[in-house]
């Protein structure tokens, strides 16, 4: 579920109101995972998840039907929604699970101690519990001493926190490249040696995890990690070694790291520079991303084929390069052209003239069409391809400054239209 937009203070006075609540109806209460290891990092949580000893009925009751949802109660998890700006806290009874069948969901679960319920998580970082009230940390796994010496470290035998749910793996290189903490040796091995359980992951499951490593800092270590571990020929296999040369990895991982306004179509687009058209089209169908996503990639890469190609763009016709400049993603584009040419791959002044050219006004790069299909049918140009065909010379004409007014287009079709 989609998590609704909230203030950061107000998220967190109702987290805190939550584990009040539950503490003052006599229940075991604690902030649990990911919001406990960015507290102790300094860092402003994205959310907050509670743990406690109350059961999935107890909680339902105490802050109301209408107040609450049960989409998760199989697993011990209920969602208490908060008022307006506060978000959501999803509040989970203290459990042990069952075996993993599926690679990501327990059979059953146990509801349990907050010790016991430590041990099942997947790393030590994110094992902890704090009393947002008291401000005290309840350690069961050692992740205070992780978090402070900065490593990123399965809980238990890494075999099994992977073998219980797959996408684990991906989590490991995710946390480790954005905090810019170490793997754990044997948490890395383990990975390495399970990568091919991956493909069972959802392809929506790996697709957002590419996009958690890909659009945040740590991308390069993210990109580097993926190809040592073997993870990038399993979810990228296309453009990943030993598909492509390791070295032209390492030097993708370089530009993508440079990007400023880094997202997961860019970084694909980079990734697949080399190969061919139909190769993004097929990363994007296997990882099922958005329409919007598989489009954006691939007409990066086209643009970074046509513009980087050492021509100096200024020197073309303004009708070849007005359609990249005015493109949905020529902004993305400019990034990745500038990227590239910080790296040492094309040329910096054409990519600060295209950067330029993105940045002036719309009315200016992109001036409203000369005439209309409806008025060259009515001049008399014949319906069908000749309309087309017409409308495409006219607006040549028009950006390359050969013509300026409907008049000068009306004639330019006749003309073509005359026999």
């Amino acid at each position: 579920m989609t998590k609704p937009l909230s203030d950061p203070s107000q998220s967190r006075e109702f987290a805190t109101a939550v584990v009040r609540r539950l503490r003052e109806a006599g229940y075991e209460t604690f902030w649990a995972g990911g919001c406990v290891r960015d507290e102790l990092l300094g860092r402003t949580p994205a959310d907050y998840d509670v743990a406690t000893a109350a059961r999935p009925d107890e909680v339902r009751t105490l802050f109301g039907r209408g107040r609450t949802l049960a989409v998760g109660a199989a697993f011990g998890v209920i969602t208490v929604l908060g008022p307006r700006g506060a978000g959501q806290v999803e509040v989970a009874t203290f459990r042990a699970d069952a075996p993993y069948t599926d690679g990501r969901h327990p059979a059953g679960v146990t509801f349990c101690s907050a010790r016991e319920d430590a041990q099942r998580r997947d790393f030590t970082i994110n094992g902890l519990f704090l009393d947002p009230i008291s401000g005290e940390v309840h350690d069961f796994v050692d992740g205070k001493r992780d978090l402070a010496d900065g490593i990123v470290r399965a809980i238990g035998v890494p075999a099994m926190r992977f073998g219980e749910d797959h996408l684990r793996m991906l989590r490991a290189v995710r946390f480790t490249a954005f905090f810019g903490f170490v793997l754990e040796h044997e948490t890395r091995k383990a990975i390495e040696r399970m990568t091919h359980l991956v493909a069972s992951v959802s392809p929506e499951r790996v697709a957002a995890e590419l996009r958690g490593m890909l659009s945040r800092p740590g991308r390069r270590q993210a990109l580097e990690m993926l190809a040592e571990t073997g993870l990038a020929a399993e979810v990228l296999v296309e453009v990943a070694p030993p598909a492509v040369d390791a070295a032209r990895w390492h030097d993708t991982a370089r530009i993508v790291a440079a990007f400023d306004e880094p997202d997961l179509p860019m970084a694909l687009a980079t990734l697949g520079e080399h190969a061919g058209h139909e190769t993004l089209p097929r990363i994007a169908s296997r990882l099922r991303l958005s329409n919007r996503e598989a489009k954006a990639a691939e007409w990066i890469r086209a643009g970074v084929a046509d513009l980087g190609t050492g021509i100096d763009p200024a020197a073309r016709p303004w009708s070849l390069m007005q359609p990249w400049v005015v493109g949905d993603h020529a902004a993305a584009l400019a990034d990745v052209l500038r990227a590239r040419a910080a790296c040492g791959h094309g040329d910096a002044t054409a990519a600060a003239w295209f950067t330029g050219q993105v940045s002036r006004p719309r009315a200016e790069i992109d001036p409203p069409p000369l005439v209309t299909g409806s008025e060259l049918l009515a001049a008399g140009v014949p319906p069908g391809p000749p309309v087309g065909a017409a409308l495409a010379r006219i607006r040549s004409l028009q950006l390359d400054g050969v013509i300026a007014t409907q008049d000068e287009a009306l004639a330019v079709a006749r003309r073509a239209a005359t026999p």
